[in-house]
């Protein structure tokens, strides 16, 4: 149903090269490359140019090498990417200095796509740089996370792009809507008739939407030792997850209809409560995962405890419109916990009335579509074995399989295809900080307390029994 998401209809200009700034960093070796090769051995793929940039000082061979590694690496097969890799290339360059990136852009046949593999204060410089040259009219500026550090500066790098190109030429990427498992919801929502009818706050007493990891840091405290679980997933991904699980029923899969329903949501979100009320937060001590000794994390390279970093973030959101007023919508996301949990779970109310004679039941239907892996699975109470009147509880469960594409191939697919479906628009990136800057303050003034976990537990201990809001 999904495979032609980013099909490009006829008033795009579809993109002729891929360039990445950035190009000799880690982002692009483990996630860009492959996922691109993906695209290009799959039914989607064209031929493009593919261009990179970068500070190091790199030859055509080691450049090569590179990519023909990365490219290996994602398992994906085809004469288009040997053919990509082959006339693929590679320059040194400061594109922060208007001269040297318009010679780069000098480089690019056709129309490009810019892709930000750079930290978020090189990004605003390279569009500064790029607002002093001249650059084809189609024009695409792709970013990575984080847009923005709050409300205001989201609000102001928003300007900047938009000064340079077309909202609908800028892809704000957040991977999480290339998930194949993400793109599940919609179908499993919008083509079975009898779950649309008990979609709203009638029939559902709560939603919880998890991602729990039982990663550690995986190397990457320069960047998350800043941004913590509540900026680094909440805020980004599982909001938009929110949004496409609430949204009102589009009338197309375009990509007006989808980012106007996932705006809606957002501009009707606040916190259930106050931040203190609404709010948790974790943080991991020395434990175990599986044979693994994990560290604490303020023991863990690179970290700075002054920060005091939350590893586990959850808050408890309201979406105040008609359909889903009153309904707690619970975002949590966690490193280093003992059992990974990535799933959306739809809690559906108790029946208004159970025939008297039947015992046994005292579990609500719920829905569970699973974020990796990709499953469904329906929980309910049925007459178990034995004595009719006896109701057991049963969950009727399938597997989804993956999508033809991997997240950052479904993206790169939207991306060279000049359709922003899959990507942030401005707006509901600013959104997304308004609706947690409560939190943020609330935590830097420590009205909220910094709980404790050990590496491969649950969770801390005082969580297994209470919740930060319930239903009014």
């Amino acid at each position: 149903m999904f495979a032609n998401v980013a099909a490009m209809s006829d008033d795009r200009t579809a993109i002729d090269t891929l360039l990445i700034l950035g190009a000799s960093g880690d982002l692009t070796r483990r996630l860009l490359l492959p996922g691109l090769a993906t695209l290009l051995g799959s039914k989607q793929g064209r031929p493009m140019q593919l261009v990179g940039s970068g500070m190091e000082e790199l030859s055509d061979k080691e450049w090569h090498d590179r990519v023909s590694a990365s490219f290996k690496a994602s398992g994906a097969t085809g004469r288009l990417l040997a053919d990509t890799e082959k006339k693929s290339r590679y320059f040194q360059a400061d594109v922060t200095d208007p001269d040297q990136l318009s010679k780069v852009l000098g480089e690019c046949p056709g129309t490009p796509a810019i892709y930000f593999a750079l930290p978020p204060a090189v990004t605003v410089k390279v569009c500064a740089a790029l607002g002093k040259i001249d650059y084809p009219k189609g024009t695409t500026l792709v970013l990575e996370k984080p847009f923005g550090v709050d409300e205001e500066s989201a609000h102001q790098l928003n300007n900047v792009l938009q000064s340079l190109v077309p909202e609908n030429q800028i892809h704000r990427v957040d991977h999480f809507l290339g998930h194949s498992d993400v793109l599940n919801i919609l179908g499993t929502r919008f083509a079975n008739n009898f779950l649309e009818p008990v979609w709203n706050n009638q029939h559902v007493e709560s939603i919880e939407i998890v991602f729990d990891e039982d990663l550690t840091l995986e190397n990457r405290a320069g960047y998350y030792d800043r941004a913590g679980a509540l900026v680094d997933m909440i805020q980004s991904h599982l909001l938009q997850v929110m949004g496409i699980v609430m949204m009102e029923p589009p009338a197309t899969l375009d990509e007006g209809d989808l980012r106007n329903g996932k705006s809606s949501v957002l501009r009707a979100t606040h916190l259930f409560e106050d931040a203190e009320h609404s709010s948790r937060r974790a943080r991991y001590t020395a434990g175990t995962i599986g044979t693994r000794k994990v560290p604490a994390y303020t023991k863990e390279p690179g970290v700075d405890p002054k920060r005091r970093t939350e590893t586990l973030a959850e808050v408890t959101l309201e979406v105040r419109n008609w359909r889903w007023s009153g309904v707690p919508v619970t975002l949590r996301s966690g490193k280093s916990l003992g059992t990974p949990r990535k799933e959306v779970v739809i809690n559906f109310r108790p029946p208004s009335h159970l025939p008297v004679g039947f015992r046994g039941t005292d579990r609500p239907a719920r829905l569970l579509i699973g974020l990796n892996p990709t499953r469904l699975v329906l929980g309910m109470d049925v007459n178990g074995p034995g004595d009719p009147f006896d109701l057991d509880w049963v969950e009727l469960e399938t597997d989804l399989g993956p999508g033809d594409l991997e997240a950052y191939g479904q993206v790169l697919a939207g991306v060279l295809a000049a359709d922003p479906t899959l990507s942030v628009r401005g707006d509901t990136a600013e959104e997304c900080w308004r609706i947690i800057e409560p939190v943020v303050k609330a935590w830097k003034a420590d009205e909220v307390p910094m709980d404790t976990y050990a590496a491969g537990s649950a969770g801390p201990r005082s969580w297994a029994s209470t919740k930060p809001a319930t239903a009014r």
